[in-house]
């Protein structure tokens, strides 16, 4: 178990998770199958070179997911019992395939539950870069954390 229990996140925590990943083709289009999501500037490469892009842009929602995933690790793999909520989900710019993208997070809010004395509630902000330092992802995460003691 790599997450931290709640008692263990202090607000202004930051880390830079340690895993990026490039996209590939085969996640962009396994990702958008999937989820039955047939968008053509994803999976249509002579439709996605007529559009402003130029060339297909990856599906954001997997931009998300991936995102999400990278984090997990480092904030709650094997503490949480159950996320919240996801909220001011942003995708300022494009994901291309071929792109490397890097996650980070900071802890935002941390509240003990009115409804459970034996957790609490840490409010994350993420963040999903590229290789060129924008951020093409960003959202703020709600997870319900077991105590340690």
């Amino acid at each position: 178990m790599s997450g931290r229990y709640f008692d263990q996140w202090q607000v202004g925590d930051r880390i830079e998770h340690a895993i990026g990943r490039t996209v590939t083709e085969t996640d962009n289009l396994l990702f958008s199958a999937l989820t039955h999501n047939p968008q053509p500037l994803h999976l249509d490469a002579e439709y996605a070179r007529a559009s402003e892009f130029g060339r297909i842009v990856v599906n954001s929602t997997f931009s998300f997911s991936l995102m999400i995933g990278l984090s997990v690790i480092d904030t709650t793999l094997g503490t949480m019992i159950a996320n919240l909520g996801y909220d001011e989900v942003k995708t300022p710019h494009p994901v291309f395939l071929g792109d490397t993208l890097r996650a980070q997070t900071e802890v935002r809010e941390k509240r003990v539950s009115r409804s459970r004395p034996q957790a609490g509630i840490v409010v994350f902000a993420h963040q999903l870069t590229n290789q060129r330092g924008e951020t093409v992802c960003s959202c703020t995460r709600t997870a319900l954390l077991h105590k340690a003691t």
